[in-house]
């Protein structure tokens, strides 16, 4: 008996359904390894001290001296900028952890797709981040709430637009996080690159006082991150903010995926 013939279109759509089905339990398995480790929940503890306690602390601070019926929101602005690098950290722990402790060999031996396991792991990773991030801001802002209650207020159509920025600027430092940690392998060396080009620089650069330095600080992704959450960039507007932050995201996947596909595992 000899197999039945097909075409090579219905070849295709095999091939498609077959990286799909191993897609969707290579993100299974990524999902479960996040959340089955204690990095996480610190890193997860530490981000929520953080937002949710500062959200509290604006709220108090703002009874009394509000205007009544300011909105609440900016606490999940405010607070976004420091809780922003708990889960950064814990993008790059997602990717980094594996070569420290050599688990990324076992991985690519179940795996070996080294184009699934890359998308996999950067999809849950910043995924987890951003919605975790979302959900922070906006339990901050309900915290500030609470604690002024009746000075501040929850207006809905200024909350959505916060948190779909909040959302933005988390999955692009999401995202760069995940490239860097790809691209560098060592948790120590990605975590001062995040944090330099994050926080650091951005900050430091234009207190030299040179023009060079101040545009060069323009193009780093922690500034755009402030401009969209903070609004007191100088020079800065949404596009180029939202552009900067993509491109580095992006550039940082794209360096991190061709290390992965072109180079050891273990080196």
């Amino acid at each position: 008996m000899t197999a039945a013939a097909t075409s090579p279109a219905e070849q295709g759509v095999a091939g498609d359904v077959l990286t799909g089905r191993v897609l969707a339990r290579t993100c299974a398995a990524e999902w479960t390894r996040l959340w089955t480790v204690r990095t996480t929940w610190w890193f997860l503890a530490a981000a929520a001290v953080v937002m949710v306690g500062i959200g509290t602390v604006a709220g108090l601070d703002a009874d009394g001296d509000a205007s009544p019926g300011a909105p609440a929101w900016l606490a999940s602005s405010v607070t976004a900028m420091p809780g922003q690098f708990a889960l950064l950290a814990l993008c790059l722990m997602a990717v980094t952890a594996d070569y420290a402790t050599g688990g990324i060999v076992p991985a690519l031996q179940w795996t070996p797709r080294r184009g699934v396991l890359f998308v996999a792991r950067a999809v849950v990773a910043v995924g987890a981040a951003t919605a975790l991030g979302v959900l922070l801001a906006l339990a901050a802002a309900l915290a500030a709430f609470a604690a002024a209650r009746p000075v501040l207020s929850l207006p809905l159509d200024e909350g959505l637009d916060v948190l779909g920025t909040v959302a933005v600027v988390f999955a692009a430092g999401g995202a760069l996080a995940v490239g860097l940690g790809f691209l560098l392998r060592n948790t120590a060396g990605g975590l001062v690159t995040v944090f330099l080009v994050m926080l650091v620089l951005p900050l430091l650069l234009p207190q030299f006082g040179y023009e060079w330095m101040t545009e060069l600080a323009r193009v780093l992704p922690g500034t755009g991150a402030a401009f969209l959450l903070l609004g007191e960039v100088p020079g800065m507007t949404t596009t180029s903010s939202v552009t900067t932050l993509l491109g580095w995201a992006g550039g940082a996947l794209l360096l991190g995926w061709l290390r992965l596909v072109r180079d050891d595992a273990n080196r």
